[in-house]
């Protein structure tokens, strides 16, 4: 598999303007990044940083984007594989359009093969993923013919990333894909194989359903739907979560007393003695939530 891989890569310059961005180009699209890079400029979100994205929500998400003009980056009416389970990983995105044989032959000319026969294209990128992952296809929302992976195939990507697939398209074999763990979002599900497709971008922007994608932005999906996370958002974003949970803990627990109505604390306490109990209690529980 990593032979394959790396002829892939090799061959994705022959088309540079179609298949992929450029070390370049890629940090000046990304140049907020805040973290590491791969070899090829993708950022790469720490470890570290995705596991303590674990504990947010897409709402947690949502009160930080919009806020800051980005009001595109959330898509929901997924099918969801397992859906108690969430997907956080560093994306890595492929573009697919209809096939047209004087754009497609081209583009396939120099494809890389293996013992005489040609790859798939989209093999050809689940052959190039990394640890932390998460294959972002753009399908442009093919169901019949758009299935990019089988139960094998998605035996192949959850091998090499530990994490699993957001596709605006479809999956097949699901029966044979379910008892695994990796994890995806998917529009449908159909017997087909995928074909009449081809391959256009591979980490260029692209578009899930409303949503637009980079590479290397975090791709965090619950059980409300997929949010993709410019990496310079993320430190902002986990910091008023640890706020969020602090509230809303507070807010719960009184609640639960069942001395209080929704009006007297949600949002904001309105008496000014249960202000000014929250704010030490939030004033008590922060440094305790942020020792090591």
């Amino acid at each position: 598999m990593r032979i394959l891989g790396m002829l892939a890569l090799a061959a994705l310059p022959a088309c540079a303007q179609l298949w992929t961005l450029s070390k370049e180009q890629m940090l000046e699209l990304t140049a907020k990044n805040p973290y590491e890079r791969f070899a090829d400029g993708r950022p790469k979100i720490p470890d570290a940083v995705l596991e303590k994205c674990k504990g947010l929500s897409v709402e947690e998400i949502w009160s930080i984007l919009p806020e800051a003009g980005f009001k595109y980056q959330y898509e929901g009416g997924f099918k969801i594989l397992h859906p108690g389970a969430k997907l956080i990983g560093r994306a890595v995105t492929a573009q697919f359009m209809p096939a047209r044989p004087d754009v497609q032959g081209p583009l396939e000319a120099k494809a890389p093969r293996n013992r005489g026969q040609e790859v798939p294209a989209h093999q050809r990128i689940i052959d190039l993923l990394q640890p932390g992952d998460v294959f972002v296809v753009d399908l442009f929302g093919k169901i019949e013919g758009g299935t990019v992976v089988g139960d094998n195939l998605a035996a192949a990507v959850y091998s090499a990333t530990g994490k699993g697939i957001v596709v605006d398209g479809g999956i097949r074999d699901v029966e044979g894909i379910y008892p695994t763990d990796i994890q995806i979002y998917y529009r449908d599900a159909h017997p087909s194989a995928i074909r009449d497709v081809m391959l256009t971008g591979y980490n260029v922007p692209v578009r899930i359903g409303s949503a637009t994608v980079m590479p290397g932005d975090l791709v965090f999906a619950d059980r409300t739907g997929v949010y993709f996370v410019p990496p310079q958002f993320l430190d902002r974003i986990l910091e008023r979560a640890e706020e969020t949970h602090i509230h809303d803990e507070w807010t719960k627990e009184k609640f639960r007393t069942g001395k209080y109505r929704s009006s007297d604390l949600y949002g904001s306490p309105r008496d000014p003695a249960m202000k000014e109990e929250y704010r030490k209690y939030l004033e008590e529980r922060l440094p305790r939530k942020k020792k090591p």
